[in-house]
């Protein structure tokens, strides 16, 4: 590629013909759809556990809903490629963030592509339990997620929750 640049640059030209067929690419699934998977999430001052549904569309948005009481929502997290929304409903506010924003607090750093694999059960450890471990500054906060079947390239809401009934707070207010 530097070479073809660097030609160009001269101004010379250049054409390159192959035989082979072009490899495109095509995901395995469209949607994934896991219902009833099972998170704890432990940080150095307590311990939760939540039954947690989380919807994906390729490449594109995740909604993942955390519902602790009878199927009551009480936290949701909407992301995209580009930023994550998430809503405390038990307590009325939200936050918008970049990937950049939490990751100037969260280590290791969370990018697009983990948070597809962790909300899809595809990571490299296996589709039955992960186990995943950040620090939040001073806090350590361990996630185990338990999932159950994944249904692929099953019809998904990932509706965009109307924000204007919560507060909107920086990012360190809910994590």
């Amino acid at each position: 590629m530097c070479a073809a640049l660097l030609l160009m640059a001269c101004g010379m030209k250049r054409k390159t013909v192959s035989n082979q067929p072009s490899e495109i690419s095509v995901p395995a699934w469209h949607t994934c759809l896991i219902q009833g998977a099972r998170a704890t999430v432990t940080t150095n001052e307590e311990r939760l556990s939540a039954n947690v549904t989380m919807q994906t569309v390729h490449d594109s948005m995740l909604v993942i809903s955390v519902m602790p009481l009878l199927g009551m929502e009480i936290l949701r997290v909407e992301a995209t490629p580009i930023e994550v929304t998430a809503i405390d409903k038990l307590h009325g506010r939200y936050v918008k963030a970049t990937y950049a924003d939490i990751n100037r607090r969260l280590t290791p750093s969370l990018n697009w592509d983990e948070l597809q694999q962790i909300c899809t059960a595809d990571l490299p450890t296996g589709s039955e339990r992960a186990r995943l471990v950040y620090s939040f500054g001073e806090e350590m906060i361990e996630l185990v997620i338990e999932y159950p079947a994944r249904q692929l390239d099953v019809p998904v809401r990932v509706n965009n929750i109307r924000l204007n009934k919560y507060t909107q707070v920086d990012v360190s207010k809910i994590l």
